[in-house]
């Protein structure tokens, strides 16, 4: 390999997508859908067992990954607290450094002065959520309505606008889908792909017997949540509230599935271009989703809780010039990582200002610093209008979960007015993977669950976050 081709910049590519759960993607294992072309990154890359969200919600997600901040940090704590778009980002230290940047897609951290995305040569961005059909796009020239579907649409102003750039110099383009988020609306080519009953998670009649009343509270349920925009068709009379439960999961499964599929031809389509300009080896090609999803795990949709299938994001990256191929990274890693990852890949300098530790010198085989003994999590949209979840923050490490519900809203915008009695609950991962056991009073667990405590009150006092009023200070700190 010449010096040459040594030296030589990445062009970037993140795919993100939104509510796309790992358990639907088959290199991590799914049982319920197929996904290759994401897969193949995965082969010829790394794929990452431990990625996770640190608010699993679309906005803060987002701008924790742009940012490297958290939101306590950034700003965007909930869905209706806009980004300020002025501030430093992964794109800005790239677009400094000599990369022609661009973000198509979902943006979702709000719109208009201030707001709309800042430091990108070239910005096309869909409304809020944005609309599977006919979506309308806000540009610099201003808001327009482009037919189609809009997974297709987005690739094809990522990669136009890619082919028309002038010169050599490196470019990153951000690649944002809407799917597979609510409410589910396949295209002709994937519609009716998984009619087949789809199997049920083994949580799926989940009774909460051990769990919070905060998390009871919760308005995610299938059987009850569900709406008929998302059904689509009205559910068959003369079910039992079990069998209704069971045809609603099948009717959600069939098109997030096959929005799902959708995404995975895009994302091969993506792949299959980067090769025809020659530019796969020398590009550091990222698939992630903002948060995980539940899938019928626990009865349940959507995301927000600490617990597993929505904390847990898929992430999985090749850069086959600089990085082995068929890797797994099972060290704890979050979405504020990224930032500094890419920036490292780069070469580029991390501003000041991000929170994450960047993973990059353990794919290139030169750990600078030892793994992180444990991830710090913050829900704040609490007691939201639409979903009811809790507020409520937790450290997860290797084995050990602990999470505080502290149930207020703190009169943020989007919260509910009602405050609720504070709650804990304690998750062994070894133990009890599909955390249906808490803990958090069994007295064999009292040491853990206290040093637990003083880990995530040390953490969020490194990262700056202030711990509810109602949180007693662990003993000993």
């Amino acid at each position: 390999m010449g010096s040459a081709t040594c030296d030589r910049r990445p062009n970037i590519v993140m795919i993100l997508t939104d509510d796309h759960a790992s358990h639907s993607i088959g290199a991590y294992g799914s049982v319920v859908n197929r996904t290759p072309r994401i897969d193949e990154i995965a082969e010829h890359g790394w794929r990452f067992d431990n990625c996770f969200a640190t608010n699993a919600l679309c906005s803060p997600s987002r701008a924790s990954i742009l940012t490297g901040t958290y939101s306590h940090v950034n700003g965007v704590t909930t869905l209706v607290t806009p980004i300020d778009a002025s501030q430093p980002t992964f794109i800005s230290q790239l677009r400094e450094a000599g990369y022609r940047t661009a973000m198509i897609g979902k943006w979702h951290m709000g719109d208009g002065a201030g707001h709309d995305p800042q430091n990108f040569d070239y910005w096309d961005v869909v409304i809020e959520q944005g609309e599977y059909w006919n979506p309308r796009f806000l540009s610099a020239d201003g808001l327009r309505t482009v037919e189609g579907y809009a997974t297709d649409i987005i690739t094809d102003l990522a990669t136009d606008w890619v082919d028309g750039l002038d010169g050599d110099d490196p470019w990153c383009v951000l690649i944002y889908h809407k799917a597979p988020h609510r409410p589910w609306e396949p295209d002709e080519k994937h519609q009716g792909m998984y009619t087949d009953p789809v199997p049920l998670p083994a949580t799926f009649d989940d009774d909460y017997a051990t769990r919070s009343s905060s998390a009871r509270r919760a308005a995610v349920r299938l059987a009850e949540n569900l709406n008929e925009e998302d059904l689509k068709v009205t559910p068959p009379e003369g079910l039992s509230y079990e069998e209704l439960a069971i045809w609603k999961y099948q009717r959600f499964m069939e098109d997030y599935l096959a929005c799902v599929a959708s995404v995975d031809d895009n994302v091969g389509r993506v792949i299959d271009w980067l090769r025809a300009r020659g530019d796969f080896a020398d590009t550091l090609l990222m698939y992630a989703s903002d948060q995980g999803f539940f899938l019928g795990d626990h009865g349940w949709f959507d995301k927000r809780f600490m617990y597993e299938e929505s904390l847990r994001m898929p992430f999985v990256l090749s850069y086959p010039r600089r990085l082995a191929a068929g890797e797994v990274f099972t060290d704890l890693v979050t979405n504020v990582d990224f930032a500094q990852t890419i920036l490292d890949a780069a070469g580029v300098a991390h501003h000041p200002r991000m929170q994450g530790r960047s993973f990059w010198p353990d794919l290139a085989g030169e750990p600078a610093q030892p793994p992180a003994a444990g991830i710090y999590y913050r829900y704040w949209e609490h007691d939201d209008k639409f979903h009811r979840a809790p507020a409520h923050y937790g450290y997860r490490g290797e084995r050990y979960k602990l999470i505080y519900f502290y149930n207020d809203g703190l009169g943020l915008p989007g919260t509910g007015p009602f405050t609720y009695p504070p709650e804990w609950e304690l998750y062994d991962l070894v133990t009890d993977p599909q955390e249906l056991r808490n803990v958090y009073g069994d007295p064999a667990y009292a040491q853990i669950r206290e040093e637990l405590k003083t880990s995530m009150w040390r953490e969020q006092a490194r990262l700056g976050d202030k711990p509810h009023p109602s949180q007693p200070r662990p003993a000993g700190v």
